[in-house]
């Protein structure tokens, strides 16, 4: 069977589970899709038009595998700015303009735009348009709809709804506010009810048939109208012979002018940041493991924004709520994509008309959980467990969002984080300097393994040359990232690295961050930021996670583990390989109750002034029983070839020609060292991994490569080691 074949079997046998999984999306998306066009001031329709073409287009040309795309939270804000600012049939046009400016990002492979802001940036941006949308649409929750210029103004005014609500007289605006609080609490306690046949319908869904059930119960059993005010239904749902027929004509008029242009670029940028994260989080969801296209993702979010924008939709985003609710119900490829929007379709087509009979207090209290969800105290609790300085520009970010715009806030989070890091690092040459400069060395290693060095410094600013790097290796492979001559390492690089390490966990692979052993941080939390300090003193209650694995391991061999830098390296001055190096520290340091057998971490430097260099390794030493011959073990390359042209003879071990030729090995007393190579200890070396092998005659040196070593290289340091001290008469 062809491989071609192979994939339409696959695709047809998982068909089933995709259009179930499309059906539970299409139940929350009808509803919020309402709710959220509303919410933008647009007809209602636009946000199940957005949804339709969005699924459509995606599925097919689009690059990621398991999202779900249509009107999104985070457009609320700009689409509402735009609609005010440019009238309804212009901020169409602003709309479809900002889907071709998206597929010029996309062909321009702009795809690593999210990378240049900072997450708590972010964070406070999606929190700032969570509190616009509950701050807005909780009046109409509650029956009362308010006129207010500013968006702050809607959440101040929130006292005043609930005080108004206590003393209103109209019964249809009763009715109206208590389906709202009802239709709230379904939104906060629905998912505390472990029923897995109640849970095949998504609570948003329950809150349209409960309320279209009430209404039928008034009119059919009670023979009364819809007790709930009027004004308070939906209304202008059109059915499908009149979404063609009478299709919106968008209005270029105000092409030339800077406000639209400005809403263009709002548009193109928030539903370019959404997409984009929210691509990133679902493939940490995608069952298989597949890494999204995102550019190719960004061209069809904008042909399919384009169209949405002719037949009088909104923006088409990739969102991450449906999605994930797609991962979970076992949506495997685009098909369910597809899916979600044939039955948005069917039920426009088949149920246009039941629509206009839910209240909108309901929609307003799907989207003022929504908001809730968006701005919750458990986000900030948890930025700031992260660290102090994120909570600052998590901050800033929301309330210059909320006070001025999207645009200015975000950008003022961007400002506020620099200026930050220059505070704590307290240097702008090194960011001056250092930022177009290429700072990721990545080469792969003679047993496969993939080896990244960091330096100088990586946040926001150029995450995006680690990405790149990152994203060219096999997640079935073992990569080590070092950081050891990085100064800096912000809050938004160690949250990306740690899906890194889920993902290749996941697939098989093993991803492992070592070098910031000597970086010092403000908080225990994996994502805080880390800052190098030459002189700190390390303390078992911030021990980064390579250190808590070396206190593990330590416990599983029984032996020591000390974490703390010391100067006291005599143990080393006799060795050959540091006569013409300095040694200026070392720690992290395993080693048994006898102080015979350590692993260290070790920081030395080579050359003096403009040629120094500072090299951090991990070494092994064994300090023996007795006396054997002063020699140097090495793999035989081409600079030991070299270096035997120029007088320093291999020694060859008699009967043993396929060892002489694969190592390199050194030493004055020629007699002693073979005799001293005894069959049993050749076969050793020839058995194991390479290793650099130093004897200054009363104990051994044992390292790999000139690098910080990682967990599992260690484990094999220590076995190898272990084995050697055995093998030694």
């Amino acid at each position: 069977m062809s491989k071609k074949q192979s994939s339409i079997k696959v695709f047809l046998s998982t068909l089933p589970k995709n259009i179930f999984s499309g059906f539970v999306v299409s139940l929350i998306a009808l509803p919020l899709g309402l709710g959220l066009a509303m919410a933008s001031e647009a007809p209602p329709i636009a946000g199940i038009i957005t949804a339709v073409v969005g699924g459509l287009v995606v599925s097919i040309l689009g690059g990621s595998h398991i999202t779900i795309t249509g009107p999104g939270n985070g457009m609320v804000g700009v689409v509402l700015v735009a609609v005010t600012t440019l009238g309804l049939e212009g901020a169409y046009a602003a709309i479809i303009c900002s889907g071709v400016v998206m597929i010029l990002l996309g062909f321009l492979r702009m795809g690593k735009l999210a990378d240049f802001f900072p997450s708590s940036a972010i964070q406070g941006m999606l929190a700032a348009i969570g509190l616009i949308i509950l701050g807005k649409q909780f009046h109409i929750m509650l029956a009362n709809k308010l006129s207010l210029e500013a968006s702050i103004d809607y959440l101040i005014a929130i006292p005043e709804t609930l005080l108004t609500v206590i003393h209103f007289q109209d019964k249809g605006l009763i009715y109206a506010a208590i389906v709202g609080v009802i239709s709230l609490l379904i939104m906060i306690f629905y998912a505390r009810i472990r029923n897995k046949y109640l849970q095949l319908i998504p609570a948003p869904m329950w809150i349209v048939i409960i309320t279209i059930g009430f209404s039928y119960y008034y009119e059919y059993i009670l023979q009364q109208p819809n007790p709930i005010s009027p004004i308070y239904m939906l209304s202008g749902i059109p059915s499908a012979n009149e979404i063609i027929s009478d299709l919106p004509t968008p209005q270029f008029g105000l092409f030339a002018t800077i406000p639209f242009w400005a809403s263009v670029f709002a548009l193109t940028l928030i539903a370019s940041i959404e997409s984009l994260l929210s691509i990133k989080a679902v493939d940490k969801l995608d069952p298989l493991k597949r890494r999204s296209n995102v550019n190719r993702d960004l061209k069809a979010l904008g042909l399919a924004t384009i169209g949405s924008g002719f037949l009088g939709g909104l923006n088409v985003v990739t969102v991450i709520a449906r999605s994930s609710v797609n991962a979970n119900n076992g949506g495997t490829n685009r098909s369910s994509n597809m899916a979600h929007a044939l039955f948005l379709i069917l039920f426009i087509a088949l149920f246009s008309t039941q629509l206009t009979r839910i209240p909108l207090p309901a929609l307003m209290a799907i989207l003022v959980y929504t908001g809730y969800k968006l701005a919750s105290p458990k986000l900030i609790r948890k930025i700031f467990s992260v660290g102090k300085e994120q909570l600052i520009i998590f901050f800033v970010t929301l309330f210059v969002t909320l006070f001025v715009d999207l645009i200015t806030g975000i950008a003022a989070g961007v400002l506020v984080t620099f200026i930050l890091h220059i505070l704590v690092n307290r240097s702008f040459q090194m960011f001056f300097r250092n930022v177009l400069k290429p700072n990721v060395l990545m080469y792969r290693e003679e047993n496969g393994n993939y080896y990244l060095s960091v330096k100088h410094f990586c946040s926001f600013l150029n995450y995006y040359k680690l990405k790149e790097k990152l994203n060219a290796i096999p997640e079935s492979a073992d990569v080590v990232v070092d950081f050891s001559i990085c100064e800096f390492v912000d809050h938004t690089v160690m949250e990306n690295l740690h899906g890194y390490q889920d993902l290749f966990l996941k697939r098989g692979g093993h991803f492992e961050l070592i070098g910031l052993d000597l970086h010092g941080a403000d908080s225990n939390h994996p994502f805080a930021q880390r800052r190098m300090i030459p002189d700190l003193g390390f303390l078992t209650s911030n021990l980064t996670k390579r250190q808590k694995t070396l206190q593990e391991i330590a416990d599983n061999f029984n032996l020591n583990y000390e974490s703390e830098k010391t100067q006291n390296s005599h143990f080393l001055d006799n060795f050959h390989f540091f006569r013409t190096k300095k040694v200026e520290n070392v720690y992290n340091r395993l080693f048994n109750t006898e102080n015979t057998f350590r692993i260290f971490d070790i920081n030395y430097s080579e050359g003096e002034f403009i040629a120094k260099e500072n090299v951090k390794t991990t070494m092994l030493h064994i300090k023996l029983n007795h006396e054997i011959p002063q020699f140097t073990l090495d793999r035989e390359g081409f600079l030991e070839r070299v270096y035997a042209l120029a007088g320093f003879a291999d020694i060859p071990i008699h009967n043993h020609s396929d060892f002489s030729k694969r190592f390199y090995l050194l030493g004055e007393n020629r007699t002693e060292i073979q005799m001293f190579f005894s069959d049993k200890i050749v076969q050793f070396f020839e058995s194991n991994p390479y290793y650099h092998v130093e004897s200054n005659g009363a104990s051994l040196l044992v390292f790999g490569k000139e690098r910080v070593a990682g967990v599992k290289e260690i484990k094999a340091l220590y076995d190898f080691g272990r084995r050697l001290r055995e093998v030694i008469p």
